[in-house]
């Protein structure tokens, strides 16, 4: 039912623009006037001012059909920004796999979510197919830290249930679940002195932070639960004994108390160690984003479940370790699962998707909005 040689003309096309996070101004301009081609009314919101970016989140409306006015509202949803390189991407296709040439990322995450959801419009329109109310959310600055859906005119939402369009996975794997996530900064201030003529009169805030890492939380502390020291920073030449040096954590959980009880563990690990280092010791912790679960039974994981039977693709319900933006439309109220893609190798320069995943994802978000268009409110 999907346009196969179109759905793979606009994905190359599409990430051949560049697309860094709070620079996707270009592809915004693109997208916009494509869903207004497509009849939505799109709506761009303030979050790249308040980001320092330059283009804000998209929000379409697209009215219901005739006699669909009554079926739930379907929100489609995908991310406009690549990690980097994501710049002069050169496309090789070879034994129906699409990659880079090693160079640059791909941009699957998420031109393929993008790509699925234009089709998904183009048909509903060219074959005039009844549907219910949909909204099309394209986001900006998914990809350092989610914070683009984070700041959204929530209040441009209406829809009532979401599918997020941006995972690993052949179509038919679902994220049901996902983790929350704390960022968190430890400052460590030791004492500066001539490294040559007096080192015992000062305190190396690097060699404190090396004692304190030694035995700090770390990795894998359950099931659904980690942390990660991602990067360190410190001290100003070698002649100085370093008198500064930041820490940057992050700590992830699927249960909130979880998530509460390890980022609680490692802001006492390091305040207890101010004792035993002589260094002064802060800690500041900046929510992303919350956990959240949608029940197994809920309306936005039935249609998308039967949507995937029809096209017998084998379903597949995941707990993910990862944050997207479904993390916020939850918390806004918006019940929203994550859609496999088949994105792989995400965010590295070996980063491929099979063309059949391409075209799957489409058909995909098509038999969802079709598939919800049976159901009323």
């Amino acid at each position: 039912m999907i346009n196969e040689e179109r759905v793979l003309k606009e994905f190359l096309e599409l990430i051949h623009i560049r697309c860094s996070t709070h620079d996707e101004r270009e592809i915004g301009d693109l997208l916009t006037k494509r869903l207004q081609e497509l009849g939505g009314t799109v709506k761009e919101d303030h979050a790249g001012e308040k980001l320092g970016g330059n283009c804000g989140n998209l929000v379409a409306d697209f009215p219901a059909t005739a006699g669909k006015e009554s079926a739930p509202t379907v929100m489609l949803t995908a991310h406009m920004d690549c990690v980097e390189p994501c710049a002069n991407i050169h496309p090789v296709i070879e034994n129906g796999i699409i990659r880079s040439d090693g160079t640059t990322i791909l941009g699957s995450d998420d031109k393929a979510g993008v790509t699925a959801i234009l089709e998904t419009l183009r048909q509903l329109q060219e074959q005039k197919l009844p549907h219910g109310p949909l909204q099309v959310v394209f986001t900006i600055s998914e990809e350092n830290g989610v914070h683009g859906s984070q700041n959204l005119d929530s209040s441009l939402l209406h829809a009532d249930m979401g599918f997020t369009l941006d995972t690993h996975g052949h179509p038919g794997v679902m994220s049901y679940k996902a983790p929350g996530k704390n960022q968190i900064h430890i400052h460590i201030a030791g004492k500066a002195a001539h490294a040559g003529v007096e080192p015992e009169n000062g305190i190396n805030a690097i060699q404190a932070a090396g004692m304190l890492l030694a035995d700090a939380p770390q990795g894998r502390i359950d099931a659904e639960t980690t942390c990660n020291i991602g990067r360190i920073a410190g001290g100003s030449a070698t002649n100085v004994v370093a008198d500064s040096c930041d820490i940057y954590y992050e700590s992830r959980s699927r249960d909130k108390k979880k998530l509460d009880t390890i980022t609680q563990r490692i802001v006492d690990h390091f305040k207890l160690g101010e004792e035993v280092t002589g260094c002064r010791i802060s800690a500041e912790v900046s929510p992303d984003y919350g956990p959240y679960e949608i029940p197994k039974d809920s309306p936005a994981i039935a249609v998308a479940t039967r949507a995937a039977e029809k096209l017998h693709f084998p379903i597949e319900l995941e707990e993910s370790g990862g944050g997207s933006d479904a993390n916020h439309f939850n918390t806004y109220g918006v019940p929203t699962v994550v859609l496999g893609v088949g994105m792989t190798n995400c965010h590295t320069k070996e980063e491929y998707i099979e063309e059949k995943d391409l075209y799957d994802a489409a058909r995909w978000a098509l038999a969802i909005v079709c598939e919800a268009s049976e159901e009323t409110k």
